[in-house]
């Protein structure tokens, strides 16, 4: 085959409809069967929204206006500019994507990948042989590791809890309620239905943390939950290249700052076509400069965030300020959701 993918998540899914679509044969390779959950956000913002569709995938969910930063009584709201966002659960996701990638003739088998060997004309998985690999294996990607691409980091460790509940969404934003060493993302995923994730640092049970949050734990407090919680973590990855050989890294497995400004999914999409091109154009190098392009706004805000939130002063002022500068906070909203590359 062309193009072998490993890993069925959205990030490996978009790659294949991607080779598919540019007449490439492509096969993926996920070790889970149906379809897959994941501990997320589950919010898209408008790029992600207008990249799925350039796909032709429009996956149900609950239109999102834009992003309130919470803290006790203080509130600030930016809206899109771009068009609305969606929540969508992420099975949702998954059933859409994965149902466009049969449509479109790609193979998707049960397999978990043991062995990768490499040569000048193709890699080889597991006696498998194709032109090249795409390993879009998660957030602890084995091949990242197997390859000697995994940079190991051991400070800052967060991880992320989430929690469906039964109830009517009280916005059609993605709430970011702040506490002092933890964020809970609250999102619409349906008419029925809102995710709420948590990010800490620390450890323990998800309604202890939750008790950080004393209203919005009032505000769920009687609400049904659907579906167990899901964690994820440490978020943090880094690597020290996306390509070795004939092998690309795609999506989490390709490195992975932190959930906290939301653009998984419209990161993983932009490298999913970028790594198709480069992979058509014989010369793999040009996706490891445009990767550097493609994250380099979000590795940015999300640096500049991460370290202003480890000082406590200037968390504690950070809704107070988006508040008596609105156009900051505005403008930092609306750098996150235009789509990639632009």
């Amino acid at each position: 085959m062309d193009l072998l993918v490993v890993g069925g998540g959205p990030a490996g899914l978009a790659t294949a409809l991607n080779a598919a679509r540019a007449g490439l044969d492509a096969t993926v390779w996920e070790q889970r069967a149906g379809t897959l959950d994941k501990a997320c956000g589950e919010g898209l913002m408008p790029g992600a929204v207008a990249a799925l569709a350039a796909l032709g995938v429009h996956p149900p969910g609950h239109d999102l206006r834009g992003i309130r930063y919470v803290a006790g009584p203080r509130r600030a709201d930016a809206d899109f500019r771009a068009g609305p966002g969606r929540g969508v659960r992420r099975t949702a996701l998954h059933a859409a994507l994965r149902e466009m990638v049969l449509a479109a003739g790609v193979r998707i088998e049960q397999r978990t990948v043991r062995r990768v060997e490499q040569d000048e004309d193709g890699v080889v998985a597991d006696g498998v042989r194709a032109g090249h690999l795409v390993a879009a294996d998660g957030l602890h990607s084995p091949i990242r590791r197997s390859l000697g691409l995994h940079r190991p980091r051991r400070s800052h460790r967060r991880h992320g809890l989430r929690r469906h509940y039964v109830l009517t969404p009280w916005s059609d934003r993605v709430e970011v309620h702040w506490a002092r060493d933890a964020e809970a993302y609250v999102t619409p995923v349906a008419d029925d239905l809102v995710g709420v994730a948590v990010l800490t640092t620390g450890r323990g049970a998800y309604d202890d943390h939750l008790a950080a949050f004393p209203e919005l734990r009032e505000r769920l407090a009687g609400a049904g939950t659907a579906g167990p919680v899901r964690g994820a973590g440490p978020l943090r990855q880094d690597t020290t290249a996306r390509t070795a050989g004939r092998v690309l890294l795609v999506g989490d497995a390709s490195g992975y700052v932190d959930a906290l400004t939301g653009e998984g999914i419209a990161l993983a999409l932009a490298q999913a076509s970028a790594a198709v091109r480069a992979v058509i154009g014989g010369d793999l190098a040009t996706y490891e400069q445009e990767w550097r392009q493609l994250t380099r706004r979000y590795r940015w805000l999300t640096h500049a965030l991460l370290g202003a939130t480890r000082v406590p002063p200037l968390r504690a002022a950070l809704v107070p300020t988006a508040q008596r500068l609105p156009w900051l906070f505005s403008g930092t909203v609306d750098a996150l959701a235009r789509p990639v590359g632009t």
